[in-house]
């Protein structure tokens, strides 16, 4: 039984099935409809269309919807976004309710099932969240400013806000308030995508800085990992829980597939000295030791694996760090450099081009589907194949059910012996 199983080709790397060409403009969101052949897109058009796959295997609008206002789901002009009604065969879509939410643009909006909420936050600098039965306002939020990026967890009712100055808040939701739980800082630029994975209890975030910081909220232990493996910023981000992949996605079209099944360690404190922790050499603004030992001050520089202050010719080797989150290679000190082995270096994420700038990201975790849209006004249409283990991991389900079938045919016949 096992060797009917056929590993799927090119494992964890995207494979192009279709595109969505016939658009006007930017597609600023696009969703994969589960269970159908099809695909919900967003422009700046002002336009929703809905895509179904034809028997040509090409994907062709089957309804759309021009706004009368900018109202528009993912980044709408004007402080309001709309609700549709879409039929059961995907070619009729009913205005349903406008929120008047916000007095600035809409910047993000999530609608939460579960609770039957509509997240939204705006340049306005509100957090509001709406009920989607009544249409009625349930509670709103100042934030220091506008957010970003935004991701909610349905067990603990916890709303992950990022915005514009790199900090993520974490609000505490009740039905007609909230209270603010805390902040936490790691980026150097916006937060430009938020993903939350509820069952690990891990948050992502990506920014404009080109790095990805995991922050382990469920530890209660203040962890965060940084992963650096994008050269522009980073567009989206989307987790797959059955094989611990993280994907993201960057402007430049980079598409990163992050093995998350691994053990990662956090990135050092960069120490502070006035001379290199390595051969005591000074730095250029000690005057003192520099007048003492009659030596020309050096650059101060750092290295990546163990935090030391240290000069030039100190850290004059590069190495990737994996574990780390360096798939780059980084600065490390000479003794650093020494004890990473081969193993240490071994990769921990593939690197693919989408050839075209992400806007946006979806990704399917049913089928493995991931949506891209870029820049260039066309959606791809990817397929994600899943890490090449995983099939050992099938066999091993298939082996234990045969062991458990036989076991019991097993003591059947003992029973009948007797």
């Amino acid at each position: 039984m096992a060797a009917e199983i056929q590993p799927q080709p090119q494992a964890r790397k995207p494979c192009l099935l279709s595109k969505i060409e016939a658009l006007q403009d930017v597609v600023s969101s696009a969703v994969i409809i589960p269970k159908e052949d099809g695909v919900i897109s967003v422009s700046e058009d002002r336009t929703i269309r809905v895509w179904l796959k034809r028997d040509s295997g090409q994907y062709w609008p089957s309804v759309y919807q021009t706004l009368s206002c900018n109202h528009c789901r993912h980044l709408s002009p004007l402080p309001v976004f709309q609700e549709f009604i879409l039929s059961e065969d995907y070619n009729k879509m009913t205005p349903a309710r406008t929120y008047q939410a916000h007095q600035g643009r809409v910047t993000v909006v999530l609608f939460v099932l579960e609770m039957e909420w509509l997240l939204s936050t705006g340049q306005d600098k509100n957090f509001t969240w709406h009920c989607s039965e009544s249409g009625q306002q349930l509670g709103t939020y100042r934030t220091s400013t506008w957010v970003s990026g935004l991701q909610f967890d349905v067990e603990t009712r916890h709303a992950f806000v990022g915005d514009q100055s790199g900090q993520v808040t974490i609000l505490k939701l009740e039905q007609d308030n909230c209270s603010l739980v805390t902040t936490f800082k790691g980026h150097t630029g916006n937060v430009t995508a938020l993903c939350w994975d509820p069952v690990q209890r891990v948050l992502f975030s990506g920014s404009s800085d080109h790095s990805i910081i995991m922050w382990d909220i469920g530890g209660r232990k203040g962890t965060a990992i940084e992963l650096q493996g994008h050269n522009d910023k980073v567009q989206g981000l989307c987790y797959a829980s059955h094989t611990r992949q993280l994907i993201s996605g960057s402007s430049d079209g980079g598409i990163v597939i992050w093995n998350m099944d691994v053990t990662r360690q956090e990135t050092p404190e960069w120490l502070d000295s006035d001379s290199c922790q390595k051969c005591e050499q000074p730095f250029f603004w000690n005057f003192k030791q520099m007048w003492d030992s009659k030596k020309i001050g050096l650059r101060q520089h750092h290295c990546r694996k163990c935090g030391q202050a240290v000069c030039g010719k100190c850290s004059s080797k590069r190495s990737t760090i994996p574990l780390m989150g360096f798939e780059f290679e980084v600065r490390v000190c000479d003794s650093c450099y020494e004890s990473i082995t081969d193993e240490d270096r071994a990769p921990t994420a593939t690197f693919h081009d989408s050839k075209h700038s992400i806007v946006y990201m979806h990704y399917e975790p049913t089928t493995g589907n991931l949506l891209t849209s870029g820049t260039d006004k066309v959606v791809k249409y990817n397929k994600i194949y899943i890490k090449k283990h995983c099939k050992y991991y099938y066999c091993l389900i298939i082996t234990s059910n045969l062991l458990n079938l036989l076991t019991s045919i097993s003591a059947a016949l003992d029973t009948l012996a007797l």
